[in-house]
């Protein structure tokens, strides 16, 4: 399947459909609580690691702010297509990347908080105050706001699957590595998603929404953003096939 065809509805409604399917076979099977109560418990019925330095502070604080350097990055590289230092064909994948990473970020981030999702921590059943209430019913007034779903931290690596995009368009030099910015979006937004967890902040379906709506941002916006590109990078590959006919003729 080539990068241009992710693009397409069909890969999208594919992508939203298994989204939907499995966060049913976890409510279904109770898969969030499950998972969330054996972290819970190996940290001693505690979220132990919720204030610790390298769950806080290293990987949400530093996280976060890893995530924005990488930008910053993308910025500098962009900037350097003008002075020759950096391939022109990388200008307007690199100008993908700046708008499509904050703006996958600052969806979920708004999102969370308008879904009024409590996190584990807030939940009686790990030590908080709050009843367990399904997404379906009513929250009461009493129980203030809740801002927990989707991950928003898991987010902010999830949001770098558009590399897989970026890279695609971004001409014979960079394309092949495309399935390693995927690789480095996916595993950012793991940890940063695993991390979470482990604090309490987060359910894993909390998490594979983060990952859906990133993705979706990313196909949705490479489909606007770099259409040409990615039907190039097609018929870019398939050249060689068609000269090697042409001289066996």
């Amino acid at each position: 399947m080539t990068a241009e065809s992710l693009t397409r509805m069909p890969a999208l409604f594919g992508v939203v459909a298994g989204a939907v399917t499995f966060t049913l076979l976890l409510a279904a099977t109770g898969g969030d609580a499950w998972w969330a109560d054996h972290l819970y418990a190996w940290q001693g019925g505690t979220w132990a690691a919720r204030d610790a330095w390298w769950s806080a502070e290293l990987l949400h604080v530093g996280g976060r702010r890893f995530s924005i350097s990488c930008w910053m990055l993308a910025a500098v590289a962009l900037g350097l297509t003008w002075s020759g230092h950096v391939p022109q064909a990388w200008r307007r994948p690199l100008g993908y990347v700046l708008v499509t990473v904050p703006l996958a970020t600052l969806l979920v981030a708004v999102l969370k908080t308008r879904t009024g999702i409590d996190c584990p921590w807030d939940l009686q059943r790990y030590g908080g105050t709050h009843p367990w209430l399904s997404p379906f019913d009513a929250r009461p007034a009493a129980l203030g706001p809740a801002a927990c779903f989707p991950a928003a931290h898991a987010a902010a690596g999830y949001a770098w699957v558009a590399l897989y995009f970026a890279c695609a368009a971004a001409g014979p030099s960079l394309r092949n590595l495309r399935h390693l910015g995927l690789a480095f979006g996916l595993a950012l937004g793991l940890l940063f998603g695993i991390v979470q967890q482990l604090r309490g902040a987060h359910f894993l379906s909390h998490d594979l929404w983060a990952l859906t709506l990133c993705w979706l941002i990313a196909a949705l916006s490479a489909r606007v953003w770099l259409p040409a590109q990615l039907r190039d990078s097609i018929s870019t590959r398939t050249v060689p096939i068609h000269a090697a006919h042409g001289a066996l003729r």
